[in-house]
């Protein structure tokens, strides 16, 4: 888990962000130095819960297995994954992720709305470690 970028409070999974107050910009990940913004002075940041919905900007298929840092085991199966990048209109910005295992290309569209949820990265049995990381999932039409 990297600390600071997001949170799990009371079953709800929340990316963490940063909200300058002097021009409202957002930022994930989180920034604490200076507003990234090139037009404004900088103002002081704060921390925001993004929105935990979004839609479907653009997707691909991982089907190689990524260098270091990356979690990528070669004593382990190689498995492709997907990867969503998911605007969020009220934050305006877009933010990259996985998709939840088992979600394929084929299973989503662009415009199509995903919920961000939490996920495994990596697990250490011998330590009994956890590693996680967020995902995004498509919301089941219907779902409030």
């Amino acid at each position: 888990m990297v600390s600071g970028w997001f949170t799990e409070q009371g079953g709800e999974f929340r990316l963490l962000g940063t909200r300058c107050a002097a021009c409202a910009a957002v930022f994930f990940p989180r920034e604490d130095s200076f507003c990234r913004n090139p037009v404004c002075g900088g103002g002081e940041l704060e921390e925001v819960p993004l929105s935990r919905r979004g839609r479907v900007w653009s997707y691909t298929d991982g089907r190689y297995r990524p260098p270091a840092p990356y979690v990528s085991d070669p004593g382990r199966p190689w498995e492709p994954y997907t990867l969503v990048a998911v605007e969020l209109p009220a934050e305006r910005i877009v933010v990259l992720g996985q998709a939840v295992p088992g979600v394929t290309v084929s299973d989503l569209a662009v415009g199509m709305e995903v919920e961000v949820v939490g996920g495994v990265l990596d697990e250490d049995a011998n330590t009994d470690t956890t590693w996680t990381t967020w995902r995004f999932r498509p919301v089941e039409v219907g779902a409030a």
